[in-house]
């Protein structure tokens, strides 16, 4: 059975994954985001979404508990007026970004970073392996491979009052840009040009594709549990 390690602690990745039926673990990163952009000196808000996942992507593949495993590092960047915004962390970074983005448009890039930890050893049986006890296990690829996934945010005219109590819910600090879709923040995006997942954290198509490349069919992870769209509109 194929594993996926999640290399992130955000609970709308791991929500995005569940919803979609794709098995996971998660196991969070100790990346010091601030130190890794600083030595490497990006500032392209595209390279430095992949360079962020990348980075989380290694940390975690180098622990221990990713034996065996394939790991998805991921990180969001939004670019505005030619500007790189992570997350504000503080409500008068935030509010001054909103005030900004009220009735403009922005591009949210998310970085993917895959890292295949399976045992690439050991003769291949139509691409699997056995292990010690002769279950058959998959053979890694030796895959470390990434892509970024981008999508136009157009926002909706907020007013002080509107930016202020979306402030006050706490929700946009620990956002990359200062904002969400699947929350509070929805009721202020006009429109998504792009893959909606993109903006969410994780672009389920853009997984897929790294997947496959590391031969490992989505399908794969599916278990069977994605949720039904009914019991979603009936919460």
């Amino acid at each position: 059975m194929t594993r996926l390690i999640l290399a992130s602690q955000s609970p709308a990745r791991t929500k995005l994954l569940s919803h979609a039926g794709i098995r996971h673990e998660v196991l969070v990163s100790d990346v010091d985001e601030d130190a890794v952009q600083a030595r490497y000196g990006v500032t392209d808000p595209h390279d430095t979404a992949l360079l962020l996942a990348r980075a989380k992507a290694e940390a975690v593949a180098s622990l221990p508990e990713a034996d065996g495993a394939i790991v998805i590092g991921c990180d969001s960047v939004f670019e505005f007026d030619g500007e790189a915004h992570g997350k504000p962390y503080t409500a008068e970074v935030a509010r001054e970004r909103m005030l900004r983005m009220s009735g403009s448009m922005g591009v949210l890039h998310t970085g993917h970073w895959l890292v295949d930890c399976r045992d690439t050893d050991g003769e291949e049986t139509d691409g699997e392996d056995t292990d010690d006890d002769g279950d058959l296990t998959a053979r890694g690829s030796g895959a470390t491979l990434g892509s970024v996934s981008s999508a136009e945010v157009h926002f909706m005219e907020m007013s002080v009052e509107e930016i202020d109590t979306y402030i006050a819910t706490g929700e946009p600090l620990q956002c990359a840009g200062s904002f969400t879709i699947d929350g509070y923040g929805g009721a202020f995006i006009r429109k998504v040009d792009g893959d909606p997942h993109t903006v969410v954290g994780l672009s389920i198509s853009t997984l897929r594709a790294l997947l496959s490349q590391a031969n490992v069919g989505i399908t794969e992870l599916w278990t069977g549990g994605a949720v039904d769209p009914a019991d979603v509109r009936a919460e």
